[in-house]
């Protein structure tokens, strides 16, 4: 399976890359593809083959136009660059076929490493794609032993080096996240659920920052955050927008003050913390008292 999707990602990218490319350059290129170790010859049935999987798997079109001299390209290209996982998925194939391609850059090139829930990855997309419930051995830090769990995917998502799956347990009634990386061990069963008609990623996580959501913890507030310019924090935040709802409402010499509309989970007050005294959260007061207790803790933890 994981030598097929590289296949797959090496048709896409190629595709996306030179926006229209006759199946004689594709295979042309194939032989000098680096995973294509053996230097065997692309056939035309196969490349159909892979074609037909790719559109399937990453929903796109891909057409052959006679105008351009039959040429094989996206039809649709503009669901790749609105979709930033697939974008993200094509630039790291792509840098990963010129490291396999030009050895020099090896060390020269430094990758954010992933643990091992790249492991369970390719899995978990493959049950999505058939709409099967995957069964668990999960190793959960809050949870004392294994929990065993059959899982509905309805989707993955990756925050802070690590991959989750997103759905339902079988004898659950709310939609939960398991880190991949905490995965014993995994199967795809054959039996198979509906993911729901109202259920999309996108919308599903529009209000978070990470990958919680859970209206028990926290509900949806609008943030005032003052960010100081000194080391140019309000810079970067200008910049690297904490969340898409963020927008600047006032601008000073030494400060800048942001909205964003969005849970203040756990993970997003870590993010805060990070910053140190460059951010300073206003409102709501309930966020900033919860800030100012952890800084209190921790000036316990460092007055020694």
């Amino acid at each position: 399976m994981k030598d097929l999707f590289k296949k797959y990602m090496w048709i896409l990218e190629k595709l996306y890359s030179t926006g229209g490319i006759t199946f004689k350059d594709m295979a042309e290129a194939w032989k000098e593809s680096s995973i294509n170790a053996q230097k065997t010859t692309l056939a035309k049935r196969t490349f159909d083959d892979y074609r037909r999987a790719v559109e399937e798997t990453f929903g796109v079109n891909i057409i052959c136009d006679a105008s351009r001299g039959y040429q094989y390209r996206i039809e649709n290209t503009r669901s790749l660059s609105n979709d930033h996982i697939k974008q993200w998925l094509l630039s790291s194939f792509a840098v990963n076929n010129i490291l396999q391609d030009s050895r020099s850059l090896a060390e020269r090139i430094v990758y954010e490493d992933i643990p091992s829930g790249n492991d369970y990855l390719l899995d978990v997309v493959k049950a999505m794609q058939k709409d099967k419930m995957i069964r668990v051995t999960y190793d959960n830090f809050f949870e004392h032993g294994e929990q065993h769990l059959l899982i509905a995917p309805y989707c993955v998502k990756v925050f802070r080096q690590r991959w989750y799956v997103v759905g339902k347990a079988r004898g659950q009634n709310t939609i939960w996240r398991w880190a991949l990386d905490r995965f014993v061990n995994m199967e795809i069963t054959e039996q198979k659920f509906r993911l729901p008609k109202d259920f999309f990623a996108d919308l599903y996580f529009r209000d978070a920052f990470g990958v919680i959501v859970d209206d028990d913890e926290c509900s949806v507030e609008t943030i005032r955050l003052k960010a100081y310019s000194a080391n140019h924090r309000d810079d970067y935040l200008r910049h690297l927008p904490l969340h898409s709802s963020q927008h600047e409402i006032e601008r000073q010499k030494d400060y800048t003050i942001f909205s964003i509309r969005l849970r203040p989970s756990y993970d997003f007050c870590q993010e805060l913390l990070s910053y140190g005294e460059e951010v300073e959260v206003l409102s709501p007061q309930y966020v900033r008292d919860y800030m100012a207790e952890r800084i209190r803790k921790m000036t316990v933890i460092y007055k020694d």
